[in-house]
């Protein structure tokens, strides 16, 4: 019996010792990967601090959740694709001068592309304008068809698009399709399987059951992308579903604009939706058929801004950041969710303060509300420093807009939240034309409903301030 209890306690002492070492050896890899890694502090110590009070539990999260293998993969692929950029080297470029000299020199110091003049870009607003004249390009294509979407519906609106894709190949068009893993279905995407079934090569972006992918499972491609032959593109907010043709008055309408370009600027979009298909797919697809010599088309100058959680990190936001910095006489937002981080906040703040006109134009009600409610904490600082909040009444609206001084416009798929500004990829395009920067900063003015002030928000009843309150930790996520 003395053996016996002799055993056990060895037993349980060499176990309690291996997991003590266990545990130590956890907590240590965690703090030393987190402190070379994890650039937010307040992400670094949240890790820390839970792998300090369940380093095992902790160590399998961050594993999973924490690690970027993103970035890695990205320099990794870029750095294995060396026709990046070569293709544009022979384009126009082109410098500002004045008081947007600074933000161009800035961002093409982190986008490394350049302002490229000779453009045409014509706003679309809704599926009602916008499908019509996407189908006729996809209807005209002789060389390639390139399309990336967050939805891409299997309702009537989608199958008319990809019937209009089938028969681009079947004509002799290289078709590719990039659709979002979870924005067009994460267990079932009838559209994909359609495709295929018709001889369309399709992927869904980042999609994955395997456990050991699950990282990747909240880093969505948002952008909206259409190239048709490598001279007529097309970007902005439009997904591909009936819900954005108004005039079907559809049971849960989405208002939004989208925009197509013409002239250089293609070249641009062409290689960004090129770099997401090799870095989903591998496939190097380096046709300089795709790159066909351009004529000008108008006087825009324009160039094409990409942002993700990898190579891009939060290059949409510099620019935003850098443009408010810049303003001298007014500054309007539209988006449908407005979440930026303090940051983001306290530059709007600045101009607000320094005299300029600063408007934010979201809807009065969106599709989440969990969004509406987050939303409410946040209005607060912005409406305390002399920033405008207006809210747009229904059909919600899904337009990303932006224009500084009614000279500089920035248009695209990203939202002003947390999301777009850091997890998503992103795609927006800058615009340096006068008469383009007056008709959508007039478009979203035309939008303005009912003003927003801090005396309602402050009314709000004590539950429903609790209930913004907690809805707001997860702003990183919504």
């Amino acid at each position: 019996m003395h053996v016996f209890y002799t055993y056990l306690f060895l037993t349980d002492f060499k176990q309690d010792w291996f997991l003590a070492v266990l545990r130590f050896t956890l907590i240590l890899f965690v703090i030393f990967h987190v402190l070379r890694h994890v650039r937010d502090t307040r992400a670094a110590i949240g890790w820390i601090g839970f792998s300090l009070i369940m380093p095992i539990t902790g160590f399998i999260l961050y594993v999973m959740f924490g690690v970027n293998r993103v970035v890695r993969r990205a320099q990794k692929l870029v750095n294995n694709r060396p026709w990046h950029n070569k293709l544009l080297s022979n384009m126009t470029r082109y410098y500002i001068k004045g008081h947007f000299y600074p933000l161009a020199k800035v961002v093409e110091g982190f986008t490394q592309r350049p302002l490229l003049m000779g453009n045409e870009v014509e706003p679309l607003f809704n599926g009602d304008q916008a499908y019509p004249v996407m189908l006729e390009a996809i209807n005209s294509a002789k060389v390639c068809v390139f399309l990336s979407s967050y939805i891409l519906r299997s309702d009537k609106t989608g199958k008319i698009f990809a019937d209009a894709l089938i028969t681009a190949q079947q004509r002799g068009a290289i078709v590719r399709v990039l659709v979002d893993g979870i924005g067009s279905g994460y267990f079932y995407c009838p559209i994909a399987k359609y495709l295929k079934k018709n001889g369309i090569t399709i992927d869904r972006f980042m999609h994955s059951f395997l456990p050991w992918k699950m990282p990747f499972i909240n880093l969505r491609t948002h952008k909206k992308i259409l190239v048709v032959d490598g001279t007529i593109g097309f970007l902005g907010g439009l997904n591909i579903a009936g819900e954005n043709i108004l005039s079907n008055q559809p049971k849960n309408p989405v208002s939004d604009t989208h925009f197509k370009v013409t002239g250089t600027i293609v070249h641009e979009l062409t290689e960004v939706f090129l770099q997401d298909w090799f870095f989903i797919t591998a496939e190097d697809l380096n046709k300089k058929s795709f790159y066909p010599a351009i004529e000008t088309k108008g006087n825009m100058i324009c160039r094409i801004i990409t942002a993700g959680p990898d190579t891009d990190m939060e290059k949409i936001k510099y620019t935003m950041m850098q443009a408010i910095s810049l303003a001298r006489e007014s500054i309007r937002i539209m988006t449908p969710y407005f979440l930026p981080d303090d940051r983001f906040l306290s530059l709007l703040c600045l101009a607000a303060i320094r005299g300029v006109n600063v408007e934010i134009i979201i809807p009065e009600q969106s599709n989440q509300i969990l969004v509406d409610w987050a939303r409410n904490i946040n209005n607060i600082i912005p409406l305390q420093f002399g920033c405008k909040i207006w809210l747009v009444k229904a059909p919600f609206n899904h337009s990303k807009l932006m224009v500084v001084d009614r000279v500089w416009s920035f248009v695209g798929s990203s939202n002003v939240d947390m999301r777009s500004l850091r997890l998503n990829f992103e795609v927006n395009m800058e615009i340096y034309h006068k008469e383009f920067a007056q008709t959508i900063d007039d478009f979203m003015g035309s939008h303005r409903h009912r003003l927003l002030t801090l005396e309602k928000l402050n009314n709000r009843p004590a539950l429903a301030k609790f209930r913004d309150a907690i809805t707001r930790l997860l702003l990183p996520y919504l």
